[in-house]
């Protein structure tokens, strides 16, 4: 009785104190359409968002213009490929099922294949042909067939206690490739057959609740990542760092250790994050106004609602960078703030003059997760439109944090001693240190609707001042357009293709090259269209002119993220 009266208490809080989550976007909707970066008649783009059948056996792809012969290795991508099972459907983009691609590369040539990764989560749904396990943005109904009690038990399992569908980002620990997300669980894989071959759970080796899917590497392979952990005493956010090596064959993850902990500025609303950044002695994390409230996490079953119920956008906070020694562990003492913004992805980060420098894909408005929502992407004509203007673009920006700031700094004075950034840092009465961004782009940017899916020559200049990044163009929901932005100049070349949606570039150097952008992007581009293939596009990096495209006759969706492993 005692169990069920604080359910009765909790039920009558959510009442009383939910804010209704939608309000302000549908409010929005009906709004003209004037407004710069605004876009009206958006072809309907639910073909990219729909179920496929893998494709496990290799399919030569047709290749148009040429592939570089030195080009020899694997590109493999990750996403969502199936969206239902049964009569039980997702609700969310992030929550489809994760599928494999592989395309190989080798003298000119190009093959393709596809697998759906046999997580537990993939293979418990398809067992029982319907939805059983949770995911970001759906819940799971309890068993028709089970009794009502243990119906009602349900509820009280933890969110997220078996979601292992890792649908988000390849990623590298001592050699091996697994596939992660953002839960506690990653899946080792066998890049080359794109078979699992077995399931790591973070918190048996150490205290943490997950990771992200957007690791960083030293060139030696060391790896660093940001954890989170969650208990009675508060929340706190983990830096990650993973050993290069193996002591023995079978190791996974052993030897990853918690360099150093971050404590959340509200017990029980730590920040979602799902990047960070990197210098060669620097660890950045952003502690963002998109709020995880716990409580609404994990009472989410009882309340009948998917975890993203409980993250929300609260600009009365501003954001806050913390930064780490990565060698050492300690938290530097400097409190950098800036007005209120999101960020999903990083672009880069160095230091320069006694400053550290992160340059960030930054948005305004922390709603667009809510946007995601599949019913929404799929709409087509004014109601596709609707959803897209409502949409928070987003823009590349740099912020400076000066390292070394005494007690004697001036006040109200910018403490940034770089001459070629117009970003500032301004010590506060109060010791703050204010930080206001500059742009790295011109108004020709926002006519492509921002950028996301940023990626830089990594292998070579992750943590050093540089010059290029490439992302996607968003003139829709998915990405329309490849760009090459010149940070410096801040000037861009875009390649687009009426009707096609590529994918996140990835750079590939020319082996032995030295220049920045001496290399090829890659991306799966993808159609609507029926009667037209899909293909892998190579761009010449330096002119983002097209040097070839490889074309496949098979279906395939949207996705996220990948990665280029050589042969």
């Amino acid at each position: 009785l005692s169990n069920l009266s604080t359910i009765a208490v909790g039920f009558f809080w959510v009442i009383m104190h939910r804010l209704p989550v939608l309000k302000k976007y549908l409010g929005n909707t009906h709004q003209k359409k004037a407004i710069s970066g605004q876009r009206q008649n958006l072809p309907c783009i639910a073909p990219l968002l729909t179920t496929v059948e893998e494709t496990p056996q290799f399919i030569s792809a047709e290749v148009r213009g040429h592939f570089p012969e030195w080009l020899k290795g694997y590109l493999l991508r990750i996403g969502p490929g199936k969206f239902e099972f049964g009569k039980d459907k997702y609700s969310h983009w992030f929550d489809g099922m994760a599928l494999l691609h592989q395309f190989r590369m080798t003298e000119g040539k190009v093959t393709y294949r596809s697998k759906f990764l046999q997580s537990d989560s993939y293979k418990a749904n398809s067992v029982q042909n319907r939805i059983v396990i949770s995911e970001f943005g759906t819940l799971a109904l309890p068993d028709p067939c089970k009794s009502v009690f243990e119906r009602f038990m349900t509820k009280f399992e933890l969110p997220g206690k078996l979601h292992d569908n890792t649908n988000v980002n390849y990623v590298q620990y001592k050699g091996d490739y697994y596939v992660s997300t953002e839960t506690n669980f990653i899946n080792k894989v066998d890049i080359e057959t794109l078979e699992r071959t077995e399931k790591i759970d973070w918190s048996k080796f150490i205290a943490v609740n997950g990771a992200t899917a957007h690791p960083h590497y030293d060139p030696d392979g060391t790896a660093y990542n940001l954890g989170n952990s969650y208990g009675p005493q508060g929340s706190c956010y983990n830096v990650i760092r993973v050993p290069p090596e193996k002591v023995d064959p079978g190791e996974t993850i052993d030897g990853a250790q918690v360099i150093c902990s971050i404590t959340s500025a509200e017990r029980m609303k730590p920040s979602y994050f799902h990047s960070f950044g990197m210098t060669r002695n620097y660890i950045i994390f952003i502690e963002q106004p998109l709020k995880m409230n716990m409580w609404k996490i994990v009472t989410s079953k009882i309340r009948g609602k998917a975890i993203s119920d409980g993250i929300n956008w609260e600009p009365q906070y501003n954001t806050r960078f913390h930064v780490v020694d990565k060698h050492t562990g300690q938290l530097l003492p400097g409190l950098y703030y800036s007005k209120p913004f999101v960020t999903f992805h990083q672009i880069n980060a160095f230091e320069d003059q006694g400053c550290v420098i992160i340059d960030l894909c930054c948005q305004d408005n922390g709603r667009n997760l809510e946007v995601y929502q599949l019913q929404n992407l799929r709409r087509a004509g004014e109601g596709l439109d609707q959803v897209y203007n409502s949409t928070a673009k987003s823009f590349p920006r740099r912020f400076v944090l000066p390292l070394n700031v005494s007690l004697n700094a001036p006040e109200g004075e910018n403490l940034s001693p770089l001459s070629y950034s117009s970003a500032s840092a301004v010590k506060q009465a109060d010791g703050k240190i204010w930080c206001s961004h500059e742009n790295l782009h011109h108004e020709d940017l926002e006519e492509e609707g921002g950028i996301e899916f940023p990626q830089i020559n990594y292998s070579q200049f992750s943590g050093k001042k540089y010059h290029f990044f490439y992302g996607c163009g968003f003139r829709h929901l998915v990405g329309d357009s490849l760009i090459k932005v010149d940070v410096v100049n801040k000037t861009l070349k875009v390649w687009r293709e009426d009707g096609y949606y590529p994918s996140e570039p990835i750079f590939v150097p020319v082996p032995g090259a030295t220049e920045e952008d001496s290399g090829v992007i890659l991306s799966v581009v993808i159609t609507p269209n029926q009667n037209e293939s899909n293909f892998l596009l190579v761009l010449d990096a330096k002119n983002f002119e097209e040097l070839g495209r490889a074309e496949v006759p098979v279906q395939m969706p949207y996705g996220f993220h990948g990665t280029f492993v050589p042969i």
